[in-house]
């Protein structure tokens, strides 16, 4: 006879509330896509009112300017001072919210038209980011809407270089997670195939032979130096990598000659497509780019003020405030009941919301503070020897919130100081210690090493064993590999390929 038990099982579900929710969404935008964010759910939400007014019966949280100061801690603080994460929080059934009917729509994801693209009166500065010009060719393709909102998440996970690498399994996991929106492995394939034609060409490629390939591609006219550089990176890109010169032309069967035309076709190639776009961002940003925050100089101090510009204050609708409480007087009947349950739900939207961006604001002025605090001596003199070394676990351990959280923050973010405007990415980097025993920033090293390269003789070029040597009379004491890895990063090819003609 088949016994029949009881059995306990303990298991964990994610739990966020909706402005947590909205909160995972705009942490990730820059000041200028906040703006447009908030214009389309002003246009959404009629409960949702542009204006500084406040309710009389409500206090809803209000960000003023002196609340920045360094002595302001939002009331989700733990008892020993450290802070929340914005996004962890055990009060909201998660997955009963996302399959709520009940639940407007644009709570769940955003919405975007090409119509409500041009309606935008959004500030502009001399020109486009690389991600906001491939999110306007995303309205060049055929996809549907559903399709085309995904691909401009997908452009989000597109890394400073200009490669997505990312596996399509783990994009179908994280657009789930961050957007609950479900899609096949085929379907978003198929729209990162399309990205994949997008320019500049080699953008969201997967790997370095993959980016290279789709610049030959494009080449016109496809002459027979082509067509032999196509081949030495589709068939044998390992050897051509290690420099097995000699063993692809014999596999090859072409001349020296030939052979040396396919290599200098290569290297005109761009191996990070997204500087074929910006060029030097660190000297073009000031024309293209919004800062979100701005370090100011008061009494000799540094401060950090979060660059607000033409994003609107909010509060609730007065007028749908008082509508519901109108109908919660009248009798109960099924059109009451629907008027109740669809003012309530757009009032409730819009607590969320701007409780959103309250958050939102809280946590960037947290993050932006604690990098002030460990880059101080930066942003005083601009000098990039006074880096710090800093990974974003430094910053998470400083603010109490999640190294993901502080990702999403310093993801299109940039800062404005007096020495120019710096994406937040930039002043982080890993460490090493010095022939003194200090700790120093890799980003010293590699700035030597480009100076080095720079001023060695190019009938002469220096090997990486000579670069070795050279680094260690500056005091830094580092491996051949290391060198290799670092010249690599700086886009600087082997000794044998920098010497001059």
């Amino acid at each position: 006879m088949q016994k029949i038990g009881l059995q306990q099982n303990l298991s964990q579900t994610t739990k966020l509330s909706p402005t947590q929710i909205q909160v995972i969404r705009m942490l990730e935008l820059p000041s200028i896509e906040l703006n447009q964010r908030i214009n389309e759910e002003l246009q959404e939400n009629p409960a949702l009112e542009e204006g500084a007014e406040r309710l009389e019966d409500e206090k809803l949280r209000g960000l003023e300017e002196d609340e920045f100061d360094e002595s302001y801690m939002p009331d989700d603080g733990y008892s020993d001072g450290r802070q929340k994460d914005p996004l962890q929080n055990e009060d909201f059934n998660y997955e009963q919210y996302i399959s709520d009917d009940e639940t407007p729509s644009y709570m769940l994801h955003q919405q975007y038209s090409p119509a409500d693209e041009d309606r935008r009166e959004v500030p502009i500065i001399g020109g486009s980011s690389l991600i906001e010009e491939l999110k306007s060719q995303v309205y060049l393709t055929n996809m549907t809407k559903e399709q085309r909102h995904i691909a401009k998440w997908v452009l989000g996970n597109i890394d400073d270089d200009g490669y997505l690498r990312r596996t399509t399994e783990q994009l179908v996991d994280d657009l789930m997670f961050q957007e609950q929106i479900t899609v096949s492995d085929e379907e978003m394939e198929s729209i990162v195939r399309q990205i994949k034609e997008f320019d500049p060409p080699g953008i969201a490629s997967a790997n370095l032979q993959e980016c290279l390939l789709k610049q030959l591609e494009v080449k016109e006219p496809q002459t027979e130096v082509i067509e032999l550089a196509h081949t030495i990176l589709e068939s044998h890109f390992e050897a051509f990598s290690k420099h097995h010169f000699d063993k692809i032309k014999q596999r090859i069967g072409c001349s020296d000659e030939d052979f040396q035309a396919a290599v200098q076709e290569i290297l005109k190639l761009n191996q990070k497509p997204a500087n074929s776009f910006t060029g030097n961002v660190y000297e073009t940003q000031r024309e293209t780019i919004i800062p979100d925050f701005i370090i100011e100089e008061r009494d000799d101090e540094l401060f950090v003020v979060l660059n607000t510009g033409d994003i609107p204050e909010l509060h609730v609708s007065r007028e749908y405030s008082d509508m519901l409480n109108e109908y919660s007087r009248m009798p109960k009947n099924a059109e009451t009941r629907k008027a109740t349950q669809f003012i309530k739900q757009k009032l409730d939207a819009a607590r969320w919301f701007i409780d959103a961006i309250q958050q939102r604001n809280e946590t960037l002025m947290k993050t932006m503070k604690a990098i002030l605090r460990m880059q101080y001596d930066f942003f005083l003199d601009g000098e990039e020897t006074s880096l710090k070394p800093m990974v974003m676990q430094d910053i998470a351990d400083r603010t109490g919130y999640d190294i993901s959280t502080i990702s999403r923050v310093s993801n299109s973010k940039y800062v404005q100081t007096r020495f120019g405007i710096y994406p937040l990415k930039y002043f982080f980097s890993e460490s090493m210690t010095n022939s003194e025993g200090d700790e120093i920033s890799t980003r010293e090293i590699k700035k030597i090493l480009q100076e080095v390269i720079d001023s060695e003789d190019k009938q002469n070029p220096l090997t990486d064993e000579q670069l070795v040597a050279v680094l260690g009379e500056y005091g830094y004491p580092i491996a051949r590999r290391t060198v290799a890895k670092y010249r690599d990063l700086l886009n600087i090819p082997v000794a044998r390929m920098r010497k001059a003609l």
